[in-house]
């Protein structure tokens, strides 16, 4: 039993090991800008480059906007699958999960092909149209992240009763919608929030083939450049992903601690 347990430590060791040490090591590069002593120097100069902040706070609009089309997108479709079409629901599992076998790069370039200036809807033709473009490469990316969130939310609660609860008072199916199935699956909006938050701070490939002045490009340009502002940048994108998920197990446990509301 003890050499059971001493296995599973060095195992658990080793394995944080394998994570920590790079991380760490990432840091304390990061804190030598300035010969012979720490500082942060590197991360003075992330933070005062304009580009910096102009890519940082694209890359956060694009994520809100993201997430609430991705909310209003997904919260119906498991709405309606799981109250109407439960028959649907492993076409609907298959189609979301498709992102996760799909490449992004194939997926780049079907959208540049199908909405270029030349097709009958050139999305890629004006900077808004390809921002517009952008969101929805996004939202596709986190569908496998906020339908299975969602769901499972949605799990958790009876969805026929609420719903025949709300028709019986004469409710429509927008103040169902916003007023009985929103409330009570928010958590699930908030994990897939999160996570789609940390997909779109680090993707690359969308960002790059669209040409959009996203943090991702962003990230490659200055490790292509410069020595010590990477590793600044790579601890500034791993807080995020981190808070991210520190956030998101906040949602989960009040989640399971919240009753349903009717």
């Amino acid at each position: 039993m003890k050499a059971q347990r001493l296995g599973a430590w060095i195992a658990v060791i080793l394995g944080a090991s394998y994570f920590v040490i790079p991380l760490i090591g990432t840091i304390e590069f990061s804190l030598r800008m300035r010969r012979g002593e720490y500082s942060l120097d590197a991360y003075e100069s992330v933070f005062s480059d304009v580009q910096f902040r102009e890519t940082f706070g694209y890359s956060m609009l694009m994520a809100l906007l993201t997430i609430v089309f991705g909310m209003l997108l997904v919260v119906p479709t498991a709405y309606w699958v799981r109250l109407r079409l439960p028959q649907m629901r492993p076409v609907v599992e298959f189609i979301t999960l498709l992102p996760l076998v799909i490449p992004a790069i194939v997926i780049v370039f079907g959208y540049l092909r199908m909405y270029n200036s030349s097709s009958y809807l050139p999305l890629t033709g004006s900077t808004t149209g390809t921002n517009i473009l952008l969101v929805f490469s996004y939202t596709t990316l986190s569908l496998p992240y906020m339908y299975r969130a969602v769901d499972t939310a949605m799990r958790a609660i009876d969805v026929r009763t609420l719903t025949e609860a709300a028709e019986s008072l004469g409710a429509r199916w927008t103040t169902i919608m916003f007023k009985c199935i929103f409330p009570n699956v928010m958590s699930g909006v908030l994990s897939g929030a999160f996570i789609t938050l940390a997909i779109v701070m680090g993707e690359f490939t969308f960002a790059a083939l669209l040409n959009r002045p996203a943090f991702g490009p962003y990230l490659q340009l200055v490790g292509a450049n410069k020595a010590y502002e990477p590793s600044a940048l790579a601890v500034i994108a791993f807080s995020i992903t981190w808070l991210s998920m520190g956030l998101l197990n906040l949602v989960s446990r009040f989640g399971k601690a919240a009753p349903a509301k009717a």
